[in-house]
């Protein structure tokens, strides 16, 4: 548990990390980020959801290599940030830049070589699937479970109003993002979405993934039984756990 002092908040803000047993004595590893939803902190992956135990376990039976988590607080701006640039703290610096960065100084199994990648649930799925958009040459893949795809879907969730939010395309929406990515040539990193049956979130969810198909974006789409509830997010971390670590398996071999 690590609360650092973040010139990008302006105050100070917290994480947690974890490494799982195998980790000890390597250098290099992966490090994934675990972007959290409204209402929660850096403490909601590992004591509502279980994100430890999920990684450990997947770890022991080989299903992914050694990897670290880095569960964030996304700034506890009111209800929830967004994870984007606000008029007086940067949210979305805090995430790409400072909690990497801070993780590194922590865990000697990091460097500045460890690949990068995101996993987020809700507003943590906007703000992962956004920012592999915004930045894909930081992240080796990344994954939305039940996403918000727009700033806006986050006003009947939030008490507090958006109007000192960045309104830039590409901070307002999943596809402005992909987007302004697109428009700039980049080559966006391997995307993952799923979202439950149930979920009020699936219809919007379906549209990105009809719209990131008729951009011709590569991404993995799933739907399963299922809520907008932990039980539904701890069931299926271990498929975007997979997913990531598959994603950087796979650039390891291209780049070796």
């Amino acid at each position: 548990f690590v609360t650092v002092k973040s010139p990008a908040l302006g105050r100070r803000a917290d994480l947690t990390l974890f490494a799982p047993r195998q980790a000890r004595g390597q250098c290099g590893l992966p490090l994934v980020l675990l972007l959290h939803g409204v209402y929660g902190s850096h403490w909601a992956w590992a004591f509502q959801g279980g994100a430890h135990h999920t990684l450990q376990a997947l770890v022991d039976r080989g299903a992914v290599p050694p990897m670290l988590l880095a569960m964030p607080s996304d700034g506890l701006w009111g209800d929830g940030s967004g994870y984007v640039p606000h008029a007086d703290a940067d949210f979305e610096r805090w995430i790409v830049d400072e909690v990497p960065a801070a993780a590194r100084q922590r865990r000697p199994e990091l460097d500045d070589t460890s690949p990068l990648a995101l996993i987020g649930l809700s507003m943590g799925g906007f703000a992962a699937l956004r920012l592999a958009a915004r930045y894909p040459q930081r992240w080796c893949a990344a994954a939305g479970h039940s996403s918000i795809t727009e700033a806006a879907q986050l006003d009947a969730l939030i008490e507090e109003s958006r109007a000192g939010w960045s309104l830039a395309s590409e901070a307002d929406s999943v596809l402005g993002a992909v987007d302004a990515a697109l428009s700039a040539g980049a080559a966006l990193p391997p995307l993952y979405l799923d979202c439950g049956l149930d979920d009020p979130l699936l219809s919007a969810n379906r549209d990105l993934h009809a719209a990131l198909r008729d951009r011709g974006v590569v991404h993995a789409w799933r739907e399963y039984p299922g809520g907008h509830d932990w039980p539904y997010w701890q069931t299926h971390l271990a498929d975007s756990l997979t997913f990531v670590a598959n994603a950087i398996g796979a650039r390891a071999e291209t780049c070796a």
